[in-house]
Parts: structure tokens; sequence; C-alpha cells
């Protein structure tokens, strides 16, 4: 079947019969001079939007990422995540600092407090543009039932990127931002680029130098990214979060001279690239190094004929010189004759994935991997491109087509024993014993005791997942009662002080609580100021099971439980409980209201400032 040669949507498809592809071209090159007369598309020439026309790595980090930033020191690791970046991918040019979801919600506290309340954001920022990497904050337009900022979203955007100095905003669940967004950010400084989530209409390129190109469905023959096409100056982020296998979109990204997102940690869910992947991403970058200008000034020819089955291959022209980009459909490695070319006495032949020079243009491309051919005037062939040349020999060198991963694996805290061994008067006995406990989950991207694995693009969220444990009791008691703020004042004036003091206790008035809350549960306190009453009052903190067992009234606030995990990346605890605060008017907000003793709510550390909030508080419990 053959398809329409210019179909509605972010991709246009080509025919199925390479007899027909030159014709597709020709109506390529029609459609996008009519359309170019329709758009103004001047801004792309604007020297402060230049740093995105090469920008083709784009990281996806969480601010709670361990391997980010070191809570217990409050210092982000820029460097260490940086080095590995470049190790493992190749380059980073630019990086996503991700901070609310899947953490929202919780309390009252909006999406530019969670980064107004990141320690050293701004230094941060500077080390990362500093090393050249530049950094787009996010922005989530459904957060409307959190504290409402006292301006307009598109001023409350810029007043942050300008506080902290970021380069771009990426518009999350957003196919685009506004004229007024547009003209804020203007406002502030030059170059400040919108990166939309959703496809881009055509009409809004004059807008946004990026966008992200999610979960498109290629064909067998490569597609071509219509907005790329229409603007080569225009950089895609080929992104499929939840795969596995990255080669389709990394081909996609080669055959269009654009670039791709690399998203590791998935909102608490670590989805790894396996040791190919990142190889061949390394290897476009070293390629891209010096090549880049053919992708954004050149004249592309997508899909051009290639002699090997199962490899295709765009070709771009600058100057005299000319590049091939190719890909490998096939699941095995082949090598032969890729174009009826050969080097001439005045145009000389390289292959820049192996770095060798060619007297014909045989190829030789992993299994699902990238290659390139470059012809080049005999005169450009000078020092630089034979040193470049030997970057590129190097990096094949480590080449790596092993089809796998390392998926780091959460560890559990070990609970600890109370130094009291008899029960509170107003306590819920716990029996020893061995018993299959079932634990209720809203199904969300951050998973529930590990990560997340969804197989399809668009999972089913927000439903109910049951997860059922055996569970080994030893006798304890669980108090009825929170730990109310009467009772934490009595353990401050003891001489508790913890180390980091943001947001602790935020609540009370010159160190003390209002008579009115004496007797109310205790709240803008961590996991570790919790920890550190139980442990003076002689006690514990309840398990999640225990505290699920126990089935203790409802309080009116969540309640920290000794469940503290980590998988290196990301630390979390389970929360039991619910509480009377309820953020309203999306479903992408963590869990809030009354809940059930059977129901879970996997809350992922950051840091003091945040993690203590005023939804959470917790019970003690004693070993019997």
């Amino acid at each position: 079947m053959t398809r329409a040669p210019l179909e509605p949507g972010p991709l246009i498809y080509p025919p199925d019969d390479p007899a027909e592809w030159a014709a597709w071209r020709k109506s390529l090159v029609e459609w996008r001079e009519k359309a170019r007369k329709e758009i103004d598309l001047s801004s792309y020439a604007a020297p402060a939007y230049s740093w995105m026309r090469d920008c083709a790595v784009c990281g996806m980090v969480m601010l709670f990422d361990e391997e980010f930033f070191d809570a217990q020191n409050g210092e982000f690791r820029t460097a260490a995540y940086t080095s590995r970046m470049q190790s493992d991918f190749g380059d980073l040019d630019a990086v996503v600092l991700w901070q609310a979801y899947p953490r929202i919600g919780i309390d009252s506290r909006n999406q530019f407090d969670h980064y107004r309340l990141a320690p050293k954001l701004k230094q941060a920022i500077e080390d990362l543009q500093r090393g050249g990497t530049r950094v787009f904050m996010g922005y989530n337009p459904w957060d409307t039932g959190t504290r409402r900022e006292p301006l307009a979203d598109a001023e409350a955007i810029a007043k942050v990127l300008d506080e902290f100095g970021f380069d771009g905003v990426f518009l999350d669940t957003l196919p685009g931002g506004s004229k007024a967004l547009r003209n804020a950010l203007d406002r502030i400084k030059p170059g400040v680029v919108m990166e939309s989530e959703l496809a881009l209409a055509v009409e809004d390129l004059p807008l946004h130098h990026a966008s992200w190109a999610q979960w498109l469905d290629d064909s067998v023959a490569p597609a071509v990214l219509r907005n790329k096409w229409l603007e080569r100056r225009h950089t895609m982020h080929l992104v499929r979060r939840w795969d596995r296998d990255h080669s389709g979109e990394l081909h996609l990204a080669w055959m269009n001279g654009t670039g791709v997102l690399v998203w590791e940690n998935v909102f608490g869910s670590w989805v790894a690239w396996t040791d190919r992947d990142k190889s061949t991403l390394r290897s476009m970058n070293a390629i891209r190094a010096w090549t880049a200008n053919f992708f954004t000034e050149g004249e592309w020819d997508p899909l051009v004929s290639c002699l090997i089955d199962g490899v295709y291959a765009s070709a771009w022209r600058l100057g005299q010189a000319k590049l091939w980009t190719l890909v490998n459909r096939n699941d095995h490695p082949v090598s032969g004759s890729a174009f009826a070319i050969g080097a001439t006495s005045s145009m000389r032949l390289f292959d820049l994935l192996l770095g060798v020079q060619l007297d014909h243009a045989h190829v030789e491309i992993p299994a699902r991997g990238i290659g390139a051919l470059v012809a080049l005037p005999g005169s450009d062939v000078e020092s630089p491109f034979w040193h470049q040349l030997e970057i590129l020999k190097s990096e094949h060198e480590r080449v790596n087509s092993d089809n796998v991963r390392t998926d780091p694996l959460p560890t559990l805290r070990a609970k600890p024993l109370s130094r009291l061994r008899v029960a509170a008067t107003d306590s819920i006995a716990i029996s020893a014993g061995t018993r299959t406990m079932v634990s209720r989950f809203r199904v969300r991207e951050c998973g529930e005791y590990g990560s997340a694995t969804f197989s399809t693009p668009y999972p089913a969220l927000h439903g109910e997942r049951r997860v059922e444990h055996p569970v080994d009791f030893t006798a304890c008691a669980v108090e009825t009662m929170p730990v109310s703020n009467g009772d934490f004042l009595r353990f401050v004036e003891s001489g508790y002080r913890p180390a980091n003091r943001e947001s602790f206790l935020a609540h009370w008035v010159d160190g003390k609580p209002k008579s009115e809350d004496l007797d109310r549960p205790v709240t803008f306190v961590g996991l570790d100021d919790a920890r550190a009453y139980a442990r003076w009052a002689g006690k514990r903190l309840p398990t999640e099971y225990e505290w699920q067992d126990a089935a203790p009234p409802q309080c009116g606030v969540w309640n920290w439980t000794e469940s503290e995990q980590t998988d290196g990346h990301t630390r979390f605890s389970i929360l039991k409980g619910g509480c009377v605060w309820e953020a309203k008017g999306s479903e992408w907000y963590a869990d809030s209201g009354p809940r059930s003793p059977d129901w879970s709510t996997k809350y992922i550390h950051w840091y003091p400032s945040l993690d203590r909030c005023e939804t959470i508080g917790f019970r003690c419990a004693t070993d019997l």
C-alpha cells in the first residue's frame, strides 16, 4: 500500500515502493516552499537561539535523584553527573531539571516552590552552564490546586527563570506555549527556548525553537519529521520513555539530523539504556561534532537509495561536500557497498563511523546501528580533519553491541529495635507470626516498591493496584494517637537540634507551638526527625505493615513509617493514613485526602526543606 505523500501529524511517511521516493521528495520540497511563504521563521536566524540548533542530547534529571543531589550535604553533584552522562552518551548539551511531580500535591506548596526550596540551585545551574550544558526548567500547567502565585503563570515562569538563570522552559503536557509566555520570557533575556512535550503545530514554530518527538510510530523506511523538514534549525528530541530498546528513536533522529532525550530516571522509576544504544549515541555525537552544520545549513535529501538490504540513508550537501547518514534496521551487522560511488583525485571518501579513508562506499554497520560517509574535496582535508578522524576511530573502538542494561534494585533500611519493651497505655498490640498483607496503591509512574515496568507508550495510570506480600511480624504495639506538638516540644526542650533546620517546625511561633495546637499532630518534621524523637522516647517508628495491621484511627495527617528504601537514585518511604488536605484539579497530584489503613503512598524523599511539610506526622511503636 502506498501512503499519501504528505499526511497530517508530526511524521511524513514515505511510499512503500522505493521507486516512488524521488517523486515523494519532490512533493516534500513543494510543500516546504509553500509553507515557508506562509510562516515567518526569521527568529531562527537570531544568534541568541543558536545554542539550540546543535542541542543533540538533552537529559532529563529528577532533582531528587541521588546521583545528581547529595541530600545529606545539601549539594548538587553536577560534575559527577555530567561526567557520567558524557562517558555513557557522548555529550550533554542541555538538561531539564525536573522538580515537582510525582511529589507535588502532598501539601499546598506549588511547582515553583519546589525550585525555590532547593538548596544552592542557582549555583548548580551556573556550574552546568560553565561546563557547556544549557538548563531547562519545567512548567506544569495542570498545577492549579496548590498555593497560587500572585502573578499569572506566564509572569511567574519568567520570574523563576530570571531568579535562577534557566536557559529554557519545558512545557509539560502541552503542544506549545502562549504568546503571553513568549513575551514574558523575551522581557527577561533573548534566546530563551520554549520546548513542547506534545506535537508542535507548524504555525507555532516561530515561537518554539525546540519540541519533543514523543512516541512516534515510524515506518520501516524511516519517515521525515515534518517540523524539522520545514525548518532545519528547529531541534526535535526523540523520546520513548518506557522503551528498553532505543534504536528506533536513534535511527529516526539520525536520518533527520536531530537530537534525542536521554531519560533514565522516569519520575522515580529507573529505565536503563542498553550498552548498545549508549554506544550508538556516543558514535552519533562524535560524528555530529564535526558534521553539525550539514544538518542545519545543508541541503537535505531524505531517504536516498541504498544498495544494502535493510539499510536506509539520508544525504546532506554543504558546498562541495556531501554527507550520508545511514541506519541499519537489521538485527544483525551488515557490510558492503552502500552506494555506487568511489573516491577520485579531487574528492576523498571517508567512513566516519570507523574513522577511516575509503576507496569506495563500503560500510560496516553494527546490528540496529548507524553509519556515516562523507565525500570531501581534497582541499578540505587538512590537519583538523585528520585529528577529528582519529577521535572518531578511537570512539569506534569503544563500540559495544551488547543489548544488555543494568537495573538497580532498591534496598530496605533495617528496622531498629525499641529500647522500651512495654507498650504505651493507649496502643494497639500486633501479634508475632507470618501474615499475607495486601496493600493498595494508585498506579503512578513512580511505581510502588520498585520501579514501574510499563510496556506501552501511554499506560493506564491512576487506577488501583493491589500488592500482596507475606510479612513476618514480631510482637509489637503501635500507639493509637500520633505524636503531638506538645510531645515534640518536650523533645525539643531536651536539646534536639537537627543538623538541617530548613522547614523544621515551620508552623511553630518563636520556637513553640500555638497553645491551640498543643494536642494536634506535630507536622513539618522529616523522617529523621521522627526517628530521633522515637529513639529519645525509647521507641521506634512502625513499619508500613505494622501500621496497616494495627489500623489506628485517622488523625488528619499522613504518617511516616519505617520503610525507607533506595536504589541509589530514588529514595522513598511509604506513607499511611491519608490526610485532611486534598489537592484538587489534577490526577497528576500525589495522593491526598483521608485513606483506609490498607492504602499506601510512595513518597519520594528529596531534601528536608521539602520533605518536612504540613501534612505528614508520625506515630511510635514499641517492641514487646
